[in-house]
């Protein structure tokens, strides 16, 4: 007697229609996915509310600036925008960023991701220089404590050195406005 003989009709039907039940519940798995009206852009992340790591940097040579040091949040209202000059997008956040560098009620301290120093200091050149501090970060390990999915990332520390606000990708006038400022507001608050 052989294999497909002592299966029977049903059990060759069920192999021939797994495979069809299988692609159909992928399917359905993705098609709640897509129809769930969940913003797919947001990247949770597990550091909001912990402290920031304790991440020190030497600073990037040529700038005059200081290095990243986890001293940098104690007081501070500090945001943290990993950027390079190898990113597009970092160039096209970059007028954002000198924009808020205005901002006093701010700092905004730079973690300078898997560049070469004079590349580097060749797009704070041309773009200008926003930060106050700079931190190399040649190898990616610090970026990897930070739990950065790409560049460009901007992290919001308050001034107790908690990671209050994560941003992924670029700003926008609007995610200036409609996120990232409230943040602010509401850590700045918290400190009167």
């Amino acid at each position: 007697m052989s294999v497909d003989q002592e299966r029977g009709p049903n059990g060759r039907r069920l192999l021939l229609i797994l495979p069809l039940l299988a692609f159909l519940a992928l399917s359905a798995v993705f098609l709640a996915q897509l129809f769930s009206g969940r913003d797919t852009s947001v990247v949770p992340s597990a550091l909001i509310g912990q402290p920031a790591p304790q991440t020190t940097l030497p600073p990037l040579e040529g700038t005059g600036l200081p290095g990243l040091s986890p001293e940098d949040f104690s007081g501070n209202v500090t945001l943290v925008n990993v950027w390079g000059s190898w990113c597009v997008p970092c160039r096209e956040e970059h007028p954002l960023l000198m924009a808020l560098a205005g901002d006093e009620r701010i700092r905004l301290v730079g973690l300078n991701y898997k560049d070469k120093p004079e590349n580097a200091r060749r797009f704070l050149g041309e773009l200008g220089n926003p930060f106050d501090a700079i931190g190399v970060d040649q190898s990616g390990r610090a970026a990897i404590e930070w739990g950065v999915y790409g560049v460009p990332e901007t992290f919001l520390v308050g001034p107790d050195g908690t990671i209050r606000y994560k941003h992924v990708g670029p700003f926008s006038p609007a995610s200036l406005k409609n996120e990232l400022g409230p943040e602010i507001e509401k850590v700045l608050a918290e400190m009167s």
